[in-house]
């Protein structure tokens, strides 16, 4: 929607000023006061955003000390991080993988050929995609280092693998359509995104914006790998908030990314894996905005909010990778460091993995997290990733297993990808290594409204219409009288070798009459349908379902209800308490 200032103080309660960014010397325009909306309408709007065109996201780069540009390549090339990282191990080169670059600046085609060249590296031309009319790359910005910093990253790993580098504007509104435009266009299987923003001083509605096309994303089979910070566990150090503040970065933070730390790597001389610590910078910490996700389990951190980071790789600029980018004045080569780094090393992996994966008739990696959980808590752990154990950031130290600093680890491509392809390349995914009794559903009665479920507008609610079965929430699904479809979905893990059990209340509230199915509510478990109720079923109050899902023990499983309701005659499908129950 568009409107003159007197009608966006009308509708919102705000005005909007225009006001000078001193640092950046940019004029920019803002709202003075938080946007409201009447109260009819707070059920269905999430949040309000496109009021402002101020810069929000920032690269998460860093640089040695006294850096200065070179004639020849200084800091690790891609022998050096394949071969630690055994990205080499994995016989794949990409191909048929595509990646975004999530960016807000531009970069210059000859300074990636450059790159290309020196390292004896070949594979598709880099494409750029433009958000919102955006397209920096005739004249790039302080950020072209970034842009050109993921690209090399992900040729260095991935070489053949087709690269998308979406431009956006570095605003709010840049930065949701550019989210929406990935997932709607859905050309790629991997995003990276090394921008990002403290979340204290970032808005709630925005990161609920972006967050539910990241969910669409993982709905898609879309991976989603971000830079967790370069300022520790005070990810505000370098904006409004400040050092004093403990915070993390988003996007990292969203429960639908692969958050990714860093740490200092060292190689031997035959570019082998010999041994790494935590950079001292690397962001980490708890979300203040998102809960912990159902499948965040075994780190061994008590609380009800997701941490970060996930996983980690190199970032310390003291042993940092050598790009070829712009300096001062003209093109050189640089090293560079920082979590931005890590983010498109990770994506890299993705999509060799991608092509591994669809040579053995698999599914590509799409949600990382859920996979890389269960088989950090497994036996496989090892195998898979190398635990940092050393080193720390302000707030956090480094331990065995799962930390805040280093996440799990970094990888050990070769043993990951095995035990993510089922231990040999077969269909069976890895095992979690234990079967504790538990119940894996998140925001299981729905009483933290969206968080962790994926739904269709309006469907978790607190309307008074329908009672919930406990609480204040709800999942209602249909009741409109008319032709409509909702949907409701949430992804998680069974661990191998339990029995799993799938249960909810359902309320089914009807205007039809007889015994013929109009309106239709199917349960499915990934593509199988493993219950279908209808109109027919109606009942006064609610009763409780149970499915056994044992069946779907080791693998990663959507469950998704489908409500279906033709032209006439309301039928309401209404679920409450939700479970998924391990034994």
């Amino acid at each position: 929607a568009t409107g003159s200032n007197a009608q966006i103080a009308k509708a919102f309660g705000t005005h909007e000023s225009r006001y000078v960014d001193q640092q950046e010397n940019k004029t920019f325009f803002a709202n003075d006061d938080a946007a409201s909306v009447p109260a009819s309408l707070a059920q269905v709007v999430q949040g309000v955003t496109g009021l402002n065109n101020k810069t929000v996201r920032t690269t998460r780069l860093a640089k040695p000390n006294g850096a200065t540009s070179h004639a020849t390549p200084s800091g690790f090339g891609p022998a050096q991080y394949d071969g630690a990282y055994n990205l080499n191990k994995i016989s794949a080169d990409g191909t048929g993988s595509t990646v975004a670059l999530w960016e807000f600046d531009g970069y210059a085609a000859g300074n990636l050929k450059t790159y290309d060249s020196q390292f004896g590296l070949s594979g598709p031309a880099v494409s750029t995609v433009s958000v919102d009319g955006a397209n920096y790359d005739s004249s790039p910005g302080q950020g072209q280092g970034e842009v050109e910093l993921d690209s090399e990253i992900v040729r260095g790993v991935a070489p053949k693998a087709q690269q998308l580098v979406y431009e956006a504007p570095n605003t709010d509104q840049g930065e949701l359509d550019m989210a929406a435009q990935i997932v709607s266009e859905n050309k790629v299987s991997v995003i990276s995104i090394s921008w990002g923003s403290c979340e204290p001083d970032t808005t709630a509605a925005s990161m609920t914006a972006v967050d539910n096309s990241f969910k669409q994303a993982a709905a898609q089979g879309i991976s989603i790998f971000s830079a967790s910070g370069d300022d520790g566990s005070r990810d505000c150090t370098r904006s409004t908030s400040g050092s004093s503040v403990k915070a993390v970065d988003f996007p990292a933070s969203s429960p639908h990314n692969t958050g990714v730390g860093g740490t200092n790597l060292k190689v031997t001389s035959g570019n082998g894996y010999s041994s790494e610590s935590a950079w001292s910078t690397a962001g980490g910490g708890v979300s203040t905005q998102f809960a912990q996700p159902s499948w965040q389990t075994g780190t061994g951190i008590s609380g009800s909010m997701r941490t970060v980071p996930d996983v980690s790789s190199n970032a310390d600029p003291a042993s940092g990778f050598a790009i070829y980018t712009q300096g001062t004045s003209s093109p050189g080569w640089q090293v560079y460091g920082g979590t931005s780094a890590a983010a498109p090393l990770w994506s890299g992996y993705a999509a060799l993995f991608n092509q591994k994966a669809k040579a053995a008739g698999q599914s590509a990696l799409g949600e990382a997290n859920p996979k890389l959980y269960s088989i950090a808590n497994g036996s496989g752990y090892g195998s898979a990733f190398h635990d940092v154990t050393s080193g720390k950031n302000q707030d956090f130290s480094t331990k065995s297993g799962y930390d805040q600093v280093t996440g799990w680890g970094t990888p050990a491509a070769d043993g990951l990808s095995t035990a993510l392809l089922g231990g040999g390349g077969g269909t069976t995914p890895p095992p979690s290594g234990g079967c504790t009794s538990a119940q894996l559903l998140g925001n299981a009665g729905f009483e933290s409204g969206s968080s962790t479920w994926t739904s269709s507008s309006g469907v978790i609610t607190t309307d008074s219409g329908e009672a919930a079965h406990s609480g204040s929430y709800k999942a209602w699904l249909d009741g409109y009288g008319s032709a409509h479809t909702d949907t409701l979905s949430q992804t998680v893990s069974i661990p191998a070798g339990c029995k799993a059990s799938f249960s909810f209340w359902l309320h089914i509230d009807t205007a039809e009459t007889g015994s013929t199915a109009y309106d239709k509510l199917t349960v499915q478990a990934n593509s199988t349908t493993v219950a279908t109720y209808s109109n027919a079923d109606a009942a006064s109050g609610y009763v409780q379902k149970t499915i056994d899902l044992s069946a779907f023990a080791g693998k990663t499983v959507t469950l998704k209800f489908t409500g279906v309701e033709d032209s006439s005659q309301q039928t309401s499908f209404v679920i409450d308490d939700t479970a998924l129950s391990i034994s």
